[in-house]
């Protein structure tokens, strides 16, 4: 037997160098500050400011906006501030955020809850959450032990596509903005939007650790959109900044960036 393994110690484990981890440590902060600036986990500071950069980016006052992932209401509730004649169609499928979406806009006939969630398919399948009507709550079993947090609340949801909405209620119209923020699924939901992302003027949409849990990439965004010929934008803390090419290090999972997809079509 050791003298390691009779005090406990693991005689291999090098010695730590003070120096170096700090320097680490420093390094670690300069480059999480640098993110920030570039709008990376930045999470834009308030809704008001969101909804202010997608408006900056239409020509005419909107008429009709899609939110989809509606939680309780605050971006419906921004547009409608900001612009009081629109039509606004919000999607939530928590029966909690239904219920206060629903007493928020009772007397609000220019909006319509919709009491779904959308996607890539139609049918009936499940929610996750921490909390009943959590901020976080997903249509992917989040994976957040090393959070402290568990996805143990569940709920069963009727699911769409967003096209067959498009065509049956919204009569092929041009939507002028949409939002989408459901927590890892903005991919999926995209592409269930079928000929309606052609009618999308502006598109905001965030990505972060959440597509950790769906296993989706900003280099799957970054292809849909210039597929679909849309210019791509990720709101900073200095404006919003146009991006030009695809680079691996927007591949960014620490916590959550806001982007803007402009339709090059509606832009002339």
């Amino acid at each position: 037997m050791s003298i390691g393994e009779v005090s406990g110690m693991d005689v291999n484990q090098p010695k730590t160098n003070y120096l170096t981890a700090g320097f680490m440590r420093m390094a670690a902060r300069v480059e999480h500050i640098a993110a920030r600036v570039q709008g990376k986990g930045y999470l834009s500071p308030s809704v008001r400011d969101e909804v202010r950069f997608v408006l900056d980016f239409l020509r005419q006052a909107p008429k009709l906006a899609v939110d989809i992932g509606g939680n309780i209401g605050k971006y419906t509730a921004e547009l409608r501030r900001t612009t009081p004649r629109i039509e606004i169609h919000a999607f939530e499928p928590s029966a909690v955020n239904i219920k206060k979406l629903v007493e928020r806009f009772k007397d609000d006939g220019l909006t319509n809850i919709v009491p779904l969630a959308v996607s890539d398919n139609c049918g009936v399948t499940t929610l996750y959450s921490d909390t009943a009507g959590s901020v976080l709550a997903s249509l992917a079993k989040r994976r957040l032990e090393h959070f402290n947090t568990t996805f143990d609340v569940t709920e069963a949801v009727k699911v769409i596509r967003f096209d067959e909405y498009w065509v049956d209620r919204l009569d092929k119209r041009v939507l002028d903005i949409v939002k989408i923020d459901i927590e890892g699924h903005e991919l999926s939901a995209l592409r269930g939007f079928g000929d309606a992302i052609e009618a999308t003027r502006v598109l905001q949409f965030e990505f972060g650790g959440t597509n950790i849990d769906t296993r989706t990439y900003w280099q799957d965004f970054w292809y849909f959109f210039r597929e679909h010929d849309f210019d791509l934008y990720r709101i900073t803390p200095l404006g919003v900044l146009h991006l030009d090419e695809y680079r691996e290090s927007d591949e960014y999972f620490s916590f959550v960036a806001n982007f803007i997809a402009a339709n090059r079509r509606f832009a002339a």
